[in-house]
């Protein structure tokens, strides 16, 4: 009989500890960046780490359900995850039903109730890809082989990119290609897929006039200091403030409605500047330990569904973490994106918190 091993039972508990309190720092986060436009526009300075503190509460059990649901039984869903969500990417564009903020159609509404069908996307394409590839494996040397996923990756890209939502579809695109290069197809088929995307990028960009005028103002943003520029020249104030130690938590001044977005996808300025340059690598420092967990429970896992499964789950995280912290340090174009389990936005929460909960379950199987 072999010995009881307790730590493969146990699975990677420091994984979910770490995603917990991440999210705990991110509604510390949402309020010190918040409070005071939050007192402003709605008269109570805690609105905006209410409603976080509600998508913690449901990202936790959301979280712990997952960690206690045997992956594998998600493989039936790979289909129902798909129909799901194209219905609710297209409702985005319903009227009554499609909410438009600032010239943009990403979410639905329902009563008092608002979602982001794209945030949903990501992970149903992860599981669909894992699935599909798990199944197929003997398929992906070639392009029809991995025409399946790339037909509903690039679906759900044009679907994403007329809401419009340029930053998602680059998430959901690398998310594609990365699944597709993790399933062992050969380098031909590879570079037959890539290259025709990394083409599609730059046009994408010219066919769209906001895109250009985007483009231009992250080549120069003090060229339109008061326009296209203003939000990224806020945040470079933002993160050249803190400087090495911070101003301190809660002393920030760029959140005086000075920098648009400061409790959601420009929260790392806010970070930045109250807790500075240290603040910010110890902060990315746990970010790759999270990634660095979901690589070594792919890595360990025996089966292609769970390895391919916590690849995806994975590779949304860093690529979305890293796509936010470089549009806030002006490194790439400005773009709409939340940082995960830290920006203000319970559909982001809870779908990213269940999808931690999920890659818990793999490492205790």
């Amino acid at each position: 009989m072999k010995p009881f091993d307790r730590s493969k039972k146990a699975g990677d508990i420091p994984l979910l500890i770490c995603v917990f309190l991440m999210a705990c720092f991110g509604c510390l986060m949402i309020y010190s960046a918040s409070y005071y436009t939050a007192e402003v526009q709605f008269g109570d300075k805690f609105y905006f780490v209410k409603k976080q503190a509600v998508g913690l509460i449901i990202g936790t059990a959301a979280m712990i359900g997952m960690a206690f649901l045997p992956y594998r039984k998600l493989i039936k869903l790979k289909y129902p995850a798909i129909i799901v969500s194209v219905i609710l990417l297209v409702l985005v564009f319903v009227p009554g039903i499609g909410v438009t903020n600032y010239g943009a159609t990403r979410w639905i509404g329902f009563g008092g109730i608002t979602l982001q069908p794209s945030e949903i996307a990501k992970y149903s394409f992860a599981l669909f890809a894992a699935a599909y590839f798990a199944k197929n494996y003997t398929k992906v040397k070639t392009v029809r082989g991995v025409l399946p996923v790339l037909a509903v990756g690039l679906g759900f890209c044009l679907l994403i990119i007329i809401e419009p939502n340029m930053s998602i579809t680059m998430c959901v695109g690398l998310l594609m290609l990365g699944v597709i290069y993790l399933s062992g197809t050969n380098l031909k088929t590879f570079l037959i897929i890539i290259i025709p995307c990394a083409v599609a990028v730059p046009l994408l960009i010219i066919l769209e006039p906001y895109r250009l005028q985007r483009l231009s103002a992250f080549i120069d943003p003090w060229a339109s200091p008061k326009g296209d520029g203003y939000q990224l020249i806020q945040s470079l104030y933002a993160l050249g403030n803190g400087g090495l130690f911070g101003t301190g938590l809660f002393n920030s001044t760029q959140k005086y409605r000075f920098l648009p977005f400061a409790e959601s996808d420009f929260i790392m300025a806010i970070m930045g500047e109250e807790l500075g340059f240290i603040g910010l690598m110890l902060f990315f420092a746990v970010c790759g330990f999270i990634i660095f967990r979901g690589i070594k429970i792919a890595k360990n896992c025996n089966d292609r569904f769970g390895f391919l499964l916590a690849s995806g789950f994975t590779l949304v995280y860093g690529i979305q973490t890293a796509i936010n912290a470089l549009v806030v340090s002006g490194a790439i174009p400005p773009t709409g994106l939340p940082l995960p389990l830290i920006s203000s936005g319970n559909t982001s929460l809870i779908i990213t918190m269940a999808s931690m909960g999920v890659l818990y379950n793999i490492s205790r199987n």
